[in-house]
C-alpha cells in the first residue's frame, strides 16, 4: 500500500509539474476555450460583464558564458511566444461571448508571435561580435511597449472581439506580417545578409 501511495504522489507531482508548463505558439494551433485554466475563467448566465487576460507574453532569457555570447548571432530560440494556460482568465456571460473573447484571445497570441519575431530580426540585425548585452533591453522594452499599444487599440476597436468583421481583418494582418518574417521563427536561422 506504501509503494502504492508513494508511486501515485510521484504521478501527480510529476503531471503537476508539466500542467503548469507554458505553450509555445505554433502555426498549426489554435487556442480552446479550454486552455483558459485559471480558477477565475467561468462562463455564467449570473455575470453581466465579460473579460479575458490572454495569458499570452514574450519570453526572453538566455544563459551563456561571454565568448559564446560574443559568437552568437542569433537568438530566435531564447526569444519565446508563450501562453500560460494557469494564469489565462476568460470571464463571460454566455458561450457567444466566451467565443467571441477567445477570437480575441487567438488574435492576441499570434500578435505576441509577431513581436517575439520583431524582436528576434531587430536582434539579429543590430547584434556585432562585441555588442554588450545591454543591447537587448531596449529593443525588448520598444517593441513590447508597441505591442501593447497596438494590442489595445484592437482591443477597444473591436470591443474585445465583440466586432468580429474588424477583429478577423485585424487577425489577418497579422498573420500576414508573421508570414513576412518567416526567417525570424523560433526554430529558424536567418540567411545572412549579402552586403
Amino acid at each position: 500500500m506504501k509503494k502504492f501511495l508513494f508511486i501515485l504522489f510521484i504521478v501527480v507531482s510529476f503531471s503537476l509539474a508539466f500542467a503548469q508548463e507554458p505553450m509555445q505558439w505554433t502555426p498549426d494551433y489554435e487556442l480552446q476555450l479550454s486552455d483558459y485554466q485559471s480558477p477565475e475563467s467561468e462562463i455564467n448566465t449570473a455575470l453581466t460583464s465579460y473579460s479575458i487576460y490572454s495569458g499570452a507574453k514574450i519570453d526572453f532569457s538566455f544563459n551563456m558564458n561571454s565568448v559564446s555570447f560574443m559568437f552568437t548571432k542569433n537568438f530566435n530560440e531564447k526569444v519565446k511566444a508563450i501562453f500560460q494556460k494557469n494564469l489565462a482568465v476568460l470571464i463571460a456571460p454566455d458561450s457567444l461571448t466566451a467565443n467571441q473573447l477567445l477570437q480575441f484571445g487567438r488574435y492576441d497570441f499570434d500578435l505576441v508571435e509577431l513581436y517575439a519575431r520583431k524582436i528576434r530580426k531587430k536582434i539579429y540585425e543590430e547584434k556585432g561580435a562585441f555588442s554588450d548585452t545591454k543591447l537587448f533591453q531596449p529593443i525588448f522594452n520598444e517593441l513590447q511597449e508597441e505591442m501593447n499599444t497596438v494590442s489595445a487599440q484592437v482591443f477597444k476597436a473591436t470591443d474585445l472581439g465583440k466586432d468580429s468583421v474588424k477583429l478577423r481583418m485585424e487577425h489577418d494582418k497579422v498573420l500576414s506580417q508573421i508570414n513576412a518574417l518567416s526567417d525570424f521563427c523560433m526554430t529558424c536561422k536567418p540567411k545572412k545578409n549579402k552586403n
